[in-house]
Parts: structure tokens; C-alpha cells; sequence
């Protein structure tokens, strides 16, 4: 049996048909069209899947599509031209490609909500992404170069 719901997805409000059972990231992905939230493990270990509710990291295959009503989500597509995904670039701060959304999705909260994070608190918070293709440096350099534009135009 499916249910309509509304989502809030990138400042946009979406009807879709789900099941109760149906995970966020199948949602964004299979009725949505928003595949730039990557399926990988789908048991919350690798991050590829990370997308924003209400402004915070959350992996999208272990919360369902009704758990997020009334929330605010947002995917890598509505990070189009931001900071982090320059700085991502410009450290080549990616490989294949396949976990760089949830990177993105990452190193963008922690830019908006800890904006003063040191090298302990950028380790910790990259701990929770896995990629396979690259060392972490780069992605590292990435989220550090957003964070020091911050610190240098807010003071």
C-alpha cells in the first residue's frame, strides 16, 4: 500500500507515493530523479548516501521517505555552486567520483555549523564518509581552505 506525502527538498516541496518502508535515498533516487545521493552500503557505514535534514549529515538508507516530513532536505543538487564543491576541485579533492556527493554534503555542514572546526574536529567528521579511490589529504585541504575563507571574511 503507498501513501502521499510532501517533502521539503532543496527549498521545494515534493509529492510523492511511498510505502512506509521505502528509504529516503530509494525516495530521492527512484521518484525523485535526485541521483546524486549515491546508494553504497545502505547500512549507514560508507556515506555515500549522506544528504542534510534540517541542516545537520544524515545518511539517507537508514531514515524512511515518512520520517522525513516536515523537515527540510537537501541533496548534493542543491549545493549547485557552492564553496565546497570549488574547493573540491581546486584540491582534486575526488577520484571516481561515486563518494564525492556525500563528502560534499559533509564537509558543507560542517563548514555552516562549525565554522571554527580544528584538524581533530575536520578528522572526526570525515571519519563518518569512506572512499576507497584517494586518501583522505585532499578532502582534507578541501573542507580547510572553505573553512579559512570563512574565518578571513567574517573577521
Amino acid at each position: 500500500m503507498k501513501i502521499t506525502v510532501e517533502l521539503t527538498i532543496n527549498n521545494e516541496t515534493k509529492s510523492v507515493h511511498v510505502r512506509p518502508a521505502d528509504t529516503l535515498l530509494n525516495t530521492l533516487r527512484d521518484e525523485l530523479g535526485l541521483t546524486g545521493t549515491k546508494p553504497g552500503c545502505e547500512n549507514g557505514d560508507c556515506g555515500a548516501c549522506t544528504i542534510l535534514v534540517d541542516g545537520r549529515p544524515m545518511k539517507s538508507c537508514l531514515m524512511l521517505t515518512v520520517e522525513a516530513v516536515g523537515h527540510h532536505i537537501t541533496t548534493i543538487e542543491g549545493l549547485k555552486d557552492t564553496p565546497i564543491q570549488q574547493a573540491f576541485i581546486e584540491k582534486f579533492a575526488f577520484q571516481c567520483g561515486y563518494c564525492t556527493s556525500g563528502f560534499l554534503m559533509n564537509c558543507y555542514a560542517l563548514a555552516e555549523l562549525h565554522p571554527n572546526a580544528d584538524d581533530y574536529q575536520i578528522k572526526n567528521w570525515l571519519q563518518s564518509n569512506i572512499c576507497r579511490c584517494t586518501g583522505y589529504e585532499e578532502i582534507k585541504e578541501a573542507i580547510t581552505s572553505v573553512l579559512e575563507a570563512k574565518r578571513y571574511a567574517s573577521g
